[in-house]
């Protein structure tokens, strides 16, 4: 099942991609399923470059690690990609681009994450850090903020995912998601 636009509550629009966008650039989709989960972060991925972070937000299994595995897809990543909660990150340098896929869940603040030295590859590789908001944005001046939530629909349980960019250069990019995702 292919992802839809979203307006409110099990509320699909209709069934193709369009997204809808404010004008800061903000969107939300649903996703009905794991696999459009991870269709929607392959196609993200096609927007992504070395030295992009992606800060992840969303309760316990919204789905962060579920889109993060099908942006390493996209990315050409074939070693499987896994929760970091307990090693807090794990890079992947298989892909076209390395993936650096970080938790902040388990750490106690901005100095902890410092401490990971993530900036350090920041320049190299694309960086998603799960439960990164509060604590990841010092890491890059321009950023993408994922939102993911879990609903329970008639059809089964879906997600929302919505894009908040943090930059001029994000606005841009996003906004060419919308035909790219089709």
């Amino acid at each position: 099942m292919s992802p839809v636009p979203y307006r409110g509550p099990g509320k699909p629009v209709h069934a193709d991609l369009s997204i809808a966008r404010s004008q800061l650039g903000r969107s939300t989709v649903f996703l009905p399923d794991r696999a459009a989960t991870l269709r929607y972060g392959s196609a993200l991925a096609r927007l992504l470059r070395a030295g992009d972070l992606l800060i992840l937000g969303g309760p316990l299994g919204a789905g962060k690690t579920t889109l993060v595995q099908g942006i390493g897809a996209g990315l050409g990543i074939t070693d499987p990609i896994t929760s970091p909660t307990f090693v807090i990150a794990r890079v992947h340098r298989d892909g076209r681009v390395p993936l650096v896929h970080a938790d902040a869940y388990r750490l106690g603040g901005v100095d902890e994450l410092d401490d990971l030295d993530l900036d350090m590859d920041l320049d190299d590789a694309v960086t998603a850090v799960e439960w990164g908001e509060g604590i990841a944005e010092h890491l890059a001046e321009e950023y993408l903020l994922v939102s993911i939530d879990r609903e329970s629909t008639e059809a089964g349980d879906g997600r929302t995912v919505t894009l908040r960019p943090h930059d001029e250069g994000w606005v841009r990019r996003l906004s060419g998601f919308e035909a790219g995702v089709r």
